[in-house]
């Protein structure tokens, strides 16, 4: 049952970084979109992301819960140590959300809807930075964990481990990965030169993304951090990096023939490998304070209670997982591909 729980735990978590990290990256787009284009890519975004942006979250608040009951000790690391990095995300989603509902059924057309848009751009912005920077501090073998806080000040317990130049790179990585999620997608819901423009911001963020995950591999290793010395020895996970990397290609050749499908696909499949990079790489092993590697399958939840939840987990899955292919289906936000081609 404990191998159900798993599952659920790091499908919950592929889910969240590529729907989630889509929705907040229609916001990225937004925020770094031509003045003429601001709009467009604001009505686009409403006719596509609007009826599902609140199941997105959903994987989050599944995430958490799993993490809660299932990895006690794990989560009590996350919540203590990273509480305000999560705090500020958490903040982030909410004034997005205000921004996001009042921007557009607001009966008042005045100034406001400026601070709405500036709102809602920004927060789509600094939210996935905030949780790029949050799973890099555990990794970045900073966490501070202890009982006696008489001889550590309240910035090496609850700043430093988040707040450094390894982690704000982490960040800068997810954010890169949210716009690029969110181009990719755009292209399949666009048409003539609007699809034109979404397959350009595509091929940018690609190369962003790049530069950016390089970057963070170069500085993780020149400063000597054991989590990226482990990633660059670990040939499974350079393996996974190199097959992501190998499928920019057809993505690329997929993205310049504006194929709605493929492109969702390769993409998908990029995250797939990506995540699966990060998390071989010290699995179970996930969080790297400085006194020791937590190992994530000491310290679980009695057996009578992994055994509950699994079940929960089934049988919700089974409930959950159709309704929203066809919620997803019915917005185009999934294509089942036709027998004569996959464009549109």
């Amino acid at each position: 049952m404990l191998y159900v729980v798993l599952f659920f735990t790091f499908f919950s978590l592929f889910l969240y970084v590529l729907l989630g990290g889509a929705d907040f990256g229609a916001g990225i787009v937004e925020l770094f979109s031509s003045r003429e284009n601001k709009k467009l890519n604001r009505d686009t975004i409403y006719k596509i992301m609007g009826p599902i942006w609140e199941a997105n979250h959903i994987w989050l608040i599944i995430l958490i819960v799993i993490l809660w009951i299932a990895f006690p000790e794990y989560f009590n690391i996350i919540i203590i140590y990273l509480h305000i990095p999560l705090t500020l995300v958490l903040l982030g989603i909410t004034m997005r959300g205000v921004a996001f509902i009042f921007r557009h059924y607001d009966a008042v057309v005045d100034r406001s809807q400026d601070w709405y848009n500036r709102m809602f751009r920004i927060s789509s912005l600094i939210t996935p930075i905030f949780l790029g920077m949050s799973f890099g501090a555990l990794v970045s073998g900073k966490i501070v964990v202890t009982q006696d806080y008489s001889n550590t000040t309240f910035a090496e317990i609850f700043m430093d481990p988040w707040l450094n130049i390894f982690t704000f790179l982490t960040g800068l990585f997810y954010a890169a990965l949210c716009a690029f999620l969110a181009s990719t997608l755009l292209i399949g819901e666009t048409s003539g030169d609007i699809r034109k423009m979404y397959s350009r911001k595509s091929g940018i963020f690609t190369v962003v993304l790049v530069i950016i995950g390089g970057a963070v591999l170069a500085y993780g290793y020149i400063t000597d951090m054991v989590f990226v010395k482990d990633f660059l020895l670990n040939k499974i996970s350079l393996a996974s990096i190199g097959l992501s990397a190998l499928l920019l290609i057809p993505l690329w050749r997929a993205i310049k023939r504006r194929h709605s499908i493929l492109t969702r696909i390769y993409a998908g499949m990029q995250i797939m490998l990506v995540i699966f990079a990060a998390v071989n790489t010290h699995f179970p092993n996930l969080i790297i304070t400085k006194s020791v590697e937590v190992n994530m399958l000491e310290g679980t939840a009695p057996e009578s209670v992994i055994k509950v939840l699994a079940i929960s987990l089934l049988i919700g899955g089974g409930v959950i997982l159709p309704g929203l292919f066809h919620l997803m289906k019915s917005f185009n936000m999934i294509r089942i591909p036709s027998p004569k081609s996959d464009k549109d």
